[in-house]
């Protein structure tokens, strides 16, 4: 497998696609998942003459079930190491859920002083901040995130089986046609990686305040957000989102979920392959 080793003693699996000339796309997987929640995209990108590259985030998926770090400064620093490892220039990141939130951190403090990023897209992503405070009332109550929190300790398998058959594809939606594969493949991505990882991530993606982060990125930013969102409304997340980028453009979805880049691969890939030609 291929790894690298973060300053922390962290081991990274990630995969590396495709021509070394080429310009490379950088995927950034959600919460509690793994690159390969990126299949249809990285193929989709490799085989039209891109370098592409995903990695497994610390605690998720192939990379290493350590204890700490959980956090999105960690989980940014990581990808950089990924990147400074690999030493790739003109990228464009993609991050989907958390890993948008992953993306917003990595260009801010790492990718943009480095000189390595040409543009960013965050689909259904959880920046500026999911959580509900003074400053941001419209956010997600804090009691929902320590539901959350006692599902997983109380029964993990249980509770990533009943997030994927239900709202983050939409298959509780009346008339949706639920997809067991689906399901399954999401719940496989999810039990791969350690239960402290989750239980810890679920604090970085919903109380970490990335408002200054998209505020500092001026790489031209593509929002992508379906408007049926159940996991991560678009009025909480993508629509205040392009309002605080420099260099931002918001494309919306009717009826979309939050896994719309697996569901609806086939529209989602199309325009990601026109932001990257731009």
């Amino acid at each position: 497998m291929s790894t690298i080793t973060t300053p922390d003693g962290t081991r990274i699996f990630y995969k590396d696609w495709g021509p070394r000339d080429a310009q490379p796309i950088v995927f950034h997987h959600g919460w509690p998942l793994s690159s390969d929640d990126w299949d249809a995209q990285m193929l989709f990108f490799v085989q039209h003459g891109y370098r592409v590259v995903a990695h497994d985030r610390r605690g998720h998926g192939r990379s290493a079930q350590v204890c700490e770090g959980h956090d999105m400064d960690h989980y940014a620093a990581d990808a950089a190491a990924v990147m400074q490892h690999l030493n790739l220039r003109n990228a464009v990141h993609i991050g989907h859920s958390t890993g948008g939130g992953e993306v917003a951190r990595y260009v801010a403090r790492h990718g943009q002083p480095q000189g390595r990023v040409a543009k960013a897209v965050l689909v259904s992503a959880v920046p500026p901040l999911m959580l509900k405070t003074a400053a941001n009332p419209g956010g997600t109550p804090i009691e929902v995130f320590d539901g959350f929190r006692a599902a997983l300790a109380a029964n993990r398998a249980e509770f990533f089986e009943a997030v994927a058959a239900g709202p983050f594809y939409g298959f509780n939606r009346p008339g949706a046609k639920r997809s067991e594969p689906v399901v399954r493949n999401w719940w496989r991505q999810g039990m791969a990686g350690g239960a402290k990882a989750h239980y810890d991530g679920i604090k970085a993606f919903s109380e970490t305040d990335q408002t200054d982060d998209l505020k500092s990125i001026s790489v031209p930013t593509l929002v992508l957000h379906g408007e049926d969102d159940q996991v991560v409304p678009i009025d909480d997340a993508g629509r205040l989102s392009v309002k605080l980028l420099r260099n931002g453009q918001l494309k919306t979805y009717p009826g979309y979920p939050h896994g719309m880049l697996t569901v609806h691969a086939d529209v989602i890939n199309q325009d990601l392959l026109a932001f990257v030609r731009s």
